[in-house]
């Protein structure tokens, strides 16, 4: 059943890291209309800062290009988060998403994926090697 959309916010941001802050603040204030609990409110901006950070440091990671984030409000109390990039794409999604593993060298940690579907609970990735990643999240949250 697919559920009603009450409220969306379409976005488009340069990749720099500078920007990854202004997703997560965005996000947040976007989200307050679902009046999140403090716990909430931290793992959403949580999970967008991995979706968006993963799209900075892999897909352009010799370029500036463009970062797409949707939020949606959907009845229920759900959030529903698109992270998309036309950046590198991902080989091999399944390797990706491996606990520790990563490609963006020793300072990377490899938890994005990890950190994004233990915070939101429904993870969706989708790529195309050379046309992009599209990364989307939902968690419903306690209050209506």
């Amino acid at each position: 059943m697919k559920k009603k959309i009450l409220n969306t916010l379409k976005l488009s941001f340069p990749s720099r890291s500078a920007n990854e802050a202004l997703a997560r603040s965005i996000a947040a204030a976007f989200v307050s209309q679902l009046d999140p609990t403090m716990e909430e409110l931290c793992d959403v901006k949580t999970a967008v800062s991995e979706a968006v950070t993963n799209a900075v440091v892999h897909a352009y990671p010799d370029r500036v290009g463009t970062i797409e984030m949707t939020l949606r409000l959907l009845e229920g109390g759900e959030i529903d988060i698109s992270v998309r990039d036309k950046g590198r794409g991902i080989e091999n999604i399944d390797l990706a998403r491996t606990p520790t593993y990563t490609t963006g060298g020793a300072d990377r940690s490899g938890m994005g994926f990890t950190i994004m579907e233990s915070f939101m609970g429904y993870l969706r990735v989708l790529s195309t090697p050379g046309r992009g990643t599209s990364v989307r999240m939902r968690k419903k949250l306690g209050h209506e």
